[in-house]
């Protein structure tokens, strides 16, 4: 295999293993809230995402140059994925370590709240830093390979909860986390071989210090976006981080709890996979504003599901997956078009947005199970936010075409710093130049006295 081949599959092996290892802490919720095993109560439960979250953000703010831009300029893609590979590796070791102390409550839920922070700096230090590789490592198709990329994340996530209860069934369910940390150290290992190299960035001027993006604040439009992704982030851990305590509350056994959550990640990714085939038939746009409102009538029939009733629950948390499928990446796509010479800066807003909403629904429903208000209810209630997350849409795409991919394009984290140098930028100066070049028949390569084209005889103009 021809270098940038290994690299390319050493990419889309991470973001699988990344996959896997963002969903082992959800799908194994049944095991951390069992009184035999780490008895947490669901309000513990939902403590332990707050340092995933809390490193998350500042993870994913810091390699986008947005919290540390020196640094940023500094790190490869390379160190990166590498840093973020290792975070992942000692989240899973970690988890390992504290199935050992299992009976020690506080031991065991201290090495559970590292093991999330870890995991929280992997996801927002690797993921970035993939979906630039996938496309440097495949310029000529870039929309595929980015796809592909989230494919196999979105597989990821979808597999682990299947792995969890295949072991579980073994009686030995800390195998997802051995498997996942054998997998990490051979990518690691594979990793430190290669080159991974995206490319040079954009050109700066010489002489001219890139003013960092972080120092020039954050444009007012954009909020508009961070609402939308928090509102986001809540509908899809709703789904992500509570559908088996659910399930399992209705009296369906723990495997099929287990499907139910591997079905809403499957449907996440198939949605996504699906839209961005369809988009001749059905523009983005279009489904950017209806897929909110299917997501409100999942969380409904989430919400009136009738005991012992496996099949109703599978389907119901697949009809979410796919209402939950296109929006976060569209989300991205409208605020890089329209706020276009912030992209880098919309991409990590949007993601560390989307983060806080996890947030909110990852420990923010703990307190009010323990309170007395059952998950059902719950999940009625984040039906009327999906609603309002469909209204918001219409703020979000207003006066905007559907992005032409469902999956935006990563940008090098040299244009954060630079944004000038953005390929769009560039595009824009281009069509700018056409137009003036019509009007004044001389076009503008002449007018910068870089004069590439001969006038024709009889043209009635001086070269």
């Amino acid at each position: 295999m021809p270098p940038r081949g290994a690299e390319g599959a050493v990419v889309n092996a991470a973001g699988l293993v990344q996959g896997i290892a963002l969903v082992t802490f959800p799908a194994a919720s049944t095991i951390f809230t069992s009184p035999s095993s780490y008895d947490l109560s669901h309000s513990q439960y939902g403590i332990m995402f707050v340092p995933q979250v809390s490193t998350a953000i500042v993870a994913s703010l810091l390699g986008a140059g947005l919290l540390w831009p020196s640094l940023a300029r500094r790190a490869s893609e390379k160190a990166l994925l590498l840093a973020g590979l290792a975070a992942d590796l000692a989240s899973m070791a970690l988890l390992i370590v504290s199935w050992q102390v299992v009976h020690q409550h506080a031991a065991a839920f201290a090495l559970l709240l590292a093991a999330t922070a870890c995991l929280g700096a992997g996801f927002g230090l690797s993921v970035p830093a993939l979906n630039t590789l996938a496309a440097a490592l495949h310029p000529a198709a870039v929309d595929r390979s980015v796809l592909v990329l989230n494919a196999l994340l979105g597989l990821g996530t979808a597999i682990a909860p299947v792995f969890v209860a295949v072991f579980n069934g073994l009686g030995f369910w800390i195998g997802l986390p051995v498997l996942a940390a054998c997998l990490l150290a051979g990518l690691i290992g594979a990793s430190l071989r290669l080159p991974l190299d995206p490319g040079p960035g954009p050109a700066r001027s010489p002489g001219r210090g890139a003013a960092p993006a972080a120092g020039r604040g954050i444009p007012a439009g954009f909020w508009v976006f961070a609402a939308f992704a928090v509102l986001y982030g809540f509908c899809e851990t709703m789904n992500g981080n509570w559908s088996q305590l659910d399930v399992t509350s209705l009296g369906v056994k723990p495997a099929i709890a287990s499907l139910a959550l591997t079905g809403f990640w499957a449907t996440v990714t198939a949605g996504r996979v699906l839209l961005a085939a369809i988009q001749r038939w059905l523009p983005s746009r279009a489904a950017y504003h209806g897929l909110p409102f299917l997501l409100a009538v999942a969380f409904v029939l989430i919400a009136v599901l009738p005991s012992h009733a496996p099949a109703a629950a599978v389907a119901a948390f697949c009809l979410a997956g796919l209402g939950c499928s296109a929006l976060l990446p569209l989300t991205i796509s409208f605020g890089q078009h329209k706020l276009a010479d912030r992209q880098a800066m919309v991409a990590s807003g949007v993601i560390a947005c989307y983060q806080v909403g996890y947030g909110l629904a990852a420990f923010g429903v703990g307190p009010l199970t323990s309170a007395g208000v059952r998950l059902p209810a719950i999940y009625a209630a984040s039906a009327a936010i999906a609603v309002a997350m469909g209204g918001l849409s219409l703020a979000v795409a207003r006066r905007q075409p559907s992005p032409a991919t469902v999956h935006p394009r990563p940008l090098p984290r040299a244009q954060v710093s630079d944004p000038s140098a953005s390929s769009l930028g560039r595009a824009r100066t281009a069509r700018s130049c056409r137009r003036r070049s019509r009007r004044r028949r001389g076009g503008c390569s002449r007018r910068r006295g870089r004069g590439r084209r001969r006038l024709r005889p009889g043209s009635g103009r001086t070269g």
